[in-house]
C-alpha cells in the first residue's frame, strides 16, 4: 500500500472513511487519549450490528506493525473473547477487521465505558487476577507467529541508539545520562533471562484497563507481545515492598485458579521496569517528529527532564541490585 500520512489524518477523512463503510453517524468525532494512534469516538449505526450505537474507531500509525502483526492483535482478542475473557475486540466487516483506507489501516469496536480501575482496590485486584490468569491460559496456547517478544535487542540495545542520536538531550548531560544508562542496561540484560514466553496483553496498567457492574474489562491489546506472564503483573504494583506484595498475592491467589505462575519470574520485576523505562525514553525520541508529541510533551526537550531521567535510572539501577520480590510460602 502507498504511504499514510498521518499527519493528514483529520476529522473529515475518518468521517469519510467511515461513510465508505455504510456507517450512519449520529453525532461529532471525540477524540480519546492515544498518542501512537488515532482513536475517536462517535455515535452511529452501521447495518449488521443494530446493537451497537457508541463506536471508537482506531487508525493504525503507519509503519508501526504490519498488516500480519495487526491481523495477530485482532486475532489474539478474538480468542480472548471467546474464552469468555473481558476485553474489547473489533468488529468484522466480511470477515475483515483490519481495515485498508487511503494507504493506512484502521479498526471499529464497540464503546464499552466503564470507571478506572482502582490497583489498591483488593477487590478489583482480585478480580483482575483472576481475568489475567484465564487471559494468560489463552496466552500459552500458541505463540505469536508475527509479533515480536519483549527482548533485550528491542528494549534497550535499540532503544539505546535512538536515545544516542537525540538532539534533545543536552550535550553537557551525555556523559552523566550514558554512563547510568549503559550501567542500567548492563544489568537489565544480565538479570532478564526468562524461562517462558507467552502472548501477553503488553501494557496491562490501570489506563489500558476500566471497571463496571461486571468487573475489570481489557481495552487496547496494540503492545500485545510475547513475554513473561509477569510483564501484566508487575505494572499493577506500587508502594512499599510490603504494599506491592499484598496487591501481587492478592492478585495471584485467584490468578492460580486458571493458571499456574512461577514465582521464579518475580526477579524478572526490575529488569522489565528498566526495559519499560528506557523503551518509554526512546518512543518519544522516535515520534519527536510528529507534532502531536512536541505539543503535548514540551518537557521532553528540557534540562530539568534529562536531569530527572538522570537520578530516576540511578534508583533504578540501586533498585536492580536489591533482592527481587519474594511470596509468602503457600504461594
Amino acid at each position: 500500500m502507498s504511504d499514510f500520512c498521518f499527519a493528514d489524518l483529520t476529522p473529515d477523512t475518518v468521517l469519510d472513511a467511515l461513510e465508505e463503510l455504510g456507517m450512519a453517524i449520529d453525532s461529532g468525532l471525540t477524540a480519546l487519549n492515544s498518542f501512537e494512534n488515532r482513536v475517536y469516538q462517535f455515535r452511529g449505526e452501521l447495518a449488521g450490528y443494530p446493537q451497537i450505537q457508541r463506536w471508537v474507531v482506531k487508525f493504525y500509525r503507519p509503519h508501526r506493525w504490519s498488516l500480519q502483526q495487526l491481523q495477530e492483535e485482532h486475532d489474539f482478542t478474538r480468542e480472548l473473547l471467546a474464552a469468555d475473557v473481558p476485553v474489547v475486540a473489533p468488529v468484522s466487516l466480511d470477515g475483515q477487521s483490519v481495515l485498508p483506507y487511503a494507504g493506512g489501516y484502521f479498526a471499529l469496536f464497540p464503546s464499552r465505558g466503564g470507571r478506572s480501575l482502582e490497583t489498591d482496590n483488593e477487590e478489583q485486584l482480585a478480580q483482575l487476577g483472576r481475568f489475567l490468569g484465564r487471559l494468560h491460559q489463552v496466552g500459552k496456547s500458541k505463540a505469536f507467529q508475527y509479533r515480536p517478544a519483549f527482548s533485550v535487542e528491542t528494549h534497550l540495545q535499540q532503544s539505546r541508539q535512538v536515545l544516542q542520536q537525540c538532539p534533545q538531550i543536552p550535550s553537557h548531560m551525555h556523559t552523566a545520562f550514558f554512563t547510568v544508562l549503559d550501567q542500567v542496561i548492563a544489568e537489565a540484560a544480565n538479570q532478564y533471562q526468562p524461562k517462558a514466553l507467552i502472548r501477553v496483553h503488553g501494557d496491562c496498567h490501570a489506563g489500558n484497563l476500566f471497571t463496571d457492574q461486571q468487573g475489570p474489562f481489557f481495552v487496547d491489546l496494540d503492545d500485545c507481545r510475547m513475554g513473561p506472564a509477569i510483564q501484566d503483573l508487575w505494572m499493577m504494583l506500587s508502594g512499599e515492598r510490603s504494599d506491592q506484595l499484598l496487591y501481587l498475592e492478592t492478585m495471584l491467589e485467584e490468578y492460580q485458579q486458571y493458571c499456574d505462575f512461577n514465582p521464579a519470574e518475580l526477579k524478572l520485576i526490575e529488569p522489565l521496569r528498566a526495559m519499560r523505562m528506557t523503551h518509554y525514553m526512546a518512543w518519544l525520541a522516535r515520534r519527536w517528529d510528529d507534532p502531536a508529541f512536541a505539543m503535548n510533551f514540551p518537557w521532553f526537550a528540557t534540562d530539568k527532564y534529562w536531569e530527572q531521567q538522570t537520578l530516576v535510572l540511578k534508583e533504578q539501577l540501586f533498585q536492580l541490585h536489591q533482592p527481587p520480590l519474594s511470596l509468602q510460602p503457600g504461594f
